[in-house]
């Protein structure tokens, strides 16, 4: 099993003929993801790359092609809409990775989206990535911009807060021989679709992750909910990282959301809260697959 999508998940993408989404669109399709057609206005008729349909609106895609999810490379000024007319449409799950967008607009797509049965992750995230087996029979499913060849299917989740960490963390597994259930990052903006604590229920309650890798960054206390939830609820092995412990106070570093408004809000503080969760905490980026294991006792 896995998280949110699988091998099955019918995937659209909006902004299928930008140059962004076209790549990335083009690195789904040779992953396995059954990508089954591109929404771009006045295009509709046309075909990506000769083989995949595209539409005009979502609901016109989502009609014909059955499809439950769908991944957003739309200019920051139109993402918000983008947005609304896939959850409009009645899309499951709504990936957006653009980045960029005013906070204003998903504060609204926030309000609108809790009376939706749309779940977005997101935005300016690098998506989600259910790893296959290798084979056609056992096929993956990429949505995003993660590398799809780093990735090896097997039993622990990922969540990050950061695109390059998630990254980090799944190659690291990988090479050691760990593959992984699902990965799933959420983007580091101050208004997000999906939270830690939200994917950190879905993997425990997923039978196949035995074991989550968890990373975070300053900002916000996202981490210190999850860490506490975790404490309570959880108990399969999580290893932590955070980002940001030389971040100086007050000042935004990186992303939109990574800056500290809070006691609770500094790396030093969301370290020593997670430890006191059980949560085993890597102290550099290049630990953190080892110190899952050990906390494994693989």
């Amino acid at each position: 099993m896995s998280i949110l999508i699988t091998a099955n998940t019918k995937v659209l993408v909006q902004g299928i003929t930008g140059t962004f989404g076209a790549r990335h669109a083009r690195l789904s399709l040779e992953y396995g993801t059954q990508i089954v057609g591109g929404v771009t206005p006045t295009k509709g008729g046309q075909r990506f790359d000769g083989m995949v349909p595209i539409f005009d609106t979502v609901t016109e895609a989502v009609k014909e092609t059955g499809a439950t999810a769908t991944a957003i490379f739309v200019p920051p000024a139109f993402a918000a809409d983008a947005i609304l007319e896939a959850a409009d449409a009645g899309v499951e799950l709504i990936v957006c990775i653009t980045e960029g967008i005013p906070v204003m607009d998903m504060m609204r797509v926030k309000a609108i989206l809790t009376e939706s049965k749309s779940r977005l992750v997101g935005p300016n995230c690098p998506g989600v990535v259910t790893p296959g087996r290798g084979d056609k029979s056992h096929g993956g499913c990429r949505i995003g911009i993660a590398p799809g060849y780093i990735h090896r299917r097997g039993n622990v989740g990922v969540v990050s807060r950061s695109g390059t960490l998630t990254y980090e963390a799944v190659w690291q597994l990988t090479e050691l021989g760990y593959g992984q259930s699902t990965c799933v990052g959420i983007g580091g903006d101050p208004i997000n679709g999906t939270s830690h604590r939200e994917v950190l229920e879905m993997f425990n309650e997923d039978p196949e992750t035995e074991a989550i890798i968890l990373i975070g960054e300053i900002g916000g206390n996202a981490e210190v909910e999850a860490a506490r939830w975790a404490q309570a609820n959880c108990k399969k092995p999580i290893a932590g990282f955070i980002a940001g412990a030389t971040a100086p106070p007050g000042r935004r570093m990186g992303h939109a959301g990574a800056i500290i408004g809070g006691a609770e809000d500094t790396a030093q503080a969301k370290k020593r809260i997670l430890a006191q969760c059980g949560i085993a905490v890597a102290e550099t980026p290049g630990v953190m697959a080892r110190t899952l294991l050990e906390r494994w006792g693989k």
